[in-house]
C-alpha cells in the first residue's frame, strides 16, 4: 500500500540483506517511523509492545524473528529457546504459534549450516502467502459489497462499519477486513466506512483512519459505542471485522468490543462478516469462550491516552482518578451464531465446522 505515494509492506528485509525493517505503529498517525530488528529479542519486543500488531503481521514478525535467531545461533537448543520466547510475546493470536511451529518444522531436520538461508526463505514465503490470501479475501469481500449495493433501497454509498484495525498495517499488505474496502474503492464502487475509535489503544482512530485517508477512501471516525445507534438508524449496510483466532467451529476471537458490534448487527439484521485467513484458524479447539486465552494487558493502556495538543505537541494524559484500578482485556469472543459468514482466502462460508472443513479439508484434525 502507499504512504505519501511510496509503496510499502509492513515488514521487509533491510538493505543489508539480513536485518528486518518494520513500521513502528505506536507512532502513528502523527509520526511515520521505521524501526530495524536485529535479533529475535528485538522481534519479541516489537510484538509484545505492539510496534507490530494484527494476527497475520505478528506471525510474519515471529517468522523473521526465528530467522534472526538462526543467524546468531542455529543450534537446536538456541532455536527452541527463541521459539519459546517469541510464542510467549502475545498469547491470543494463533498466527504467532502457527508461524513459529512452521519455521521449526522446516528448520529442525536440516543441517545447521543450511538453517539460516532456509529460515529467511521461509519467512519471506510466509509473508508472500499472507499478501496473496489478503488479496483473495479482498476480492471475495468486494463481491459481498457489490451484493449489498445492488440490494440497497436508497441511493448513496455502501456504509461499512469496521472495528479495530484489520487493514494492511495488521497484515503484510492489503489487510483482512479492510481488503474488501480497498478493492471496492479501487474498482470505483461508492463506499463509506464508519471507523470505530477502538479503545483503549485507539487502533481505529490511529491506524484505520490513517490507512483510509492515505488511500482516499471516504470515512468517518465514531466512538465505539455509536455503532449500534447507527445500525438502528439504518446507516450501516454491512460489517467487516478481522480475527485473531477463529475456532474450526466458527467462534471468533477479536479485539475487545467486537462481540458487542455483532450483537447490535444481529438485532438490526445487518450482515456481519469476519475476514479470516486460514492462518488464523485454530483447528485444535472447538469452544472459543472456554479454550481461547484472553490476553490481559497493562492498565496504563486504558488510563493514559497519547495525542497531539492544539499547539502541535505529542503528549500523554491520564484520564482516571489515581486510586482507581483498571482491567484491560484485549480481546473478546463472538459466538458463531452471530456471524453471517467467514471470508477466507478460499471462499465465503458459514461460521461452522462443516463449512470450514469443506474449504480446508487438509487442515481438519482427526
Amino acid at each position: 500500500m502507499n504512504v505519501n505515494g511510496t509503496p510499502y509492506r509492513t515488514i521487509w528485509l533491510n538493505s543489508d540483506g539480513w536485518s528486518v525493517d518494520i513500521i513502528d505503529q505506536t507512532r502513528l498517525p502523527h509520526e511515520f517511523e521505521i524501526v530495524t530488528l536485529r535479533s529475535a529479542e528485538d522481534a519479541r519486543r516489537a510484538i509484545a509492545d505492539m510496534l507490530v500488531r494484527g494476527a497475520p503481521l505478528i506471525g510474519a514478525t515471529g517468522a523473521y524473528g526465528m530467522a534472526l535467531a538462526a543467524r546468531r545461533d542455529s543450534s537446536n537448543e538456541a532455536l527452541t529457546r527463541a521459539a519459546e520466547m517469541l510464542v510467549g510475546a502475545r498469547p491470543t493470536a494463533v498466527n504467532l504459534r502457527w508461524a513459529i511451529d512452521r519455521m521449526m518444522n522446516v528448520l529442525s531436520p536440516l543441517e545447521e549450516a543450511a538453517r539460516v538461508a532456509a529460515a529467511y526463505d521461509l519467512a519471506a514465503e510466509i509473508c508472500d502467502e499472507d499478501v496473496e490470501a489478503c488479496a483473495s479475501m479482498g476480492e471475495l469481500g468486494m463481491d459481498l459489497i457489490k451484493q449489498v449495493q445492488a440490494e440497497k433501497s436508497q441511493t448513496g454509498p455502501v456504509n461499512i462499519l469496521t472495528h479495530c484495525n484489520a487493514g494492511w498495517l495488521a497484515t503484510v499488505d492489503w489487510g483482512t477486513a479492510l481488503a474488501p474496502i480497498f478493492k471496492a474503492h479501487n474498482a470505483g464502487l461508492d463506499v463509506h466506512v464508519w471507523v470505530d475509535e477502538t479503545r483503549p489503544r485507539n487502533q481505529g482512530a490511529h491506524l484505520t483512519a490513517w490507512e483510509l485517508a492515505n488511500h482516499n477512501v471516504p470515512h468517518t471516525l465514531i466512538v465505539d459505542n455509536a455503532g449500534g445507534h447507527l445500525m438502528q438508524q439504518g446507516l450501516v449496510d454491512i460489517c467487516f471485522v478481522g480475527t485473531d483466532r477463529t475456532t474450526h467451529t466458527g467462534d471468533v476471537c477479536n479485539k475487545i468490543g467486537t462481540y458487542l458490534k455483532a450483537l447490535a448487527a444481529h438485532d438490526n439484521n445487518v450482515p456481519f462478516y469476519v475476514c479470516a485467513p486460514s492462518s488464523s484458524i485454530d483447528w485444535s479447539i472447538k469452544d472459543g469462550l472456554r479454550d481461547i486465552p484472553i490476553e490481559q494487558r497493562h492498565g496504563d493502556e486504558v488510563a493514559w491516552l497519547r495525542g497531539r495538543t492544539k499547539q502541535g505537541e505529542l503528549t500523554d494524559i491520564c484520564i482516571k482518578p489515581e486510586a482507581t484500578s483498571v482491567r484491560n482485556d484485549a480481546f473478546d469472543v463472538t459466538p458463531r451464531r452471530y456471524i453471517t459468514g467467514l471470508v477466507t482466502e478460499r471462499g465465503v462460508c458459514a461460521a461452522d465446522a462443516t463449512a470450514l472443513a469443506e474449504l480446508f479439508p487438509e487442515r481438519v484434525l482427526d
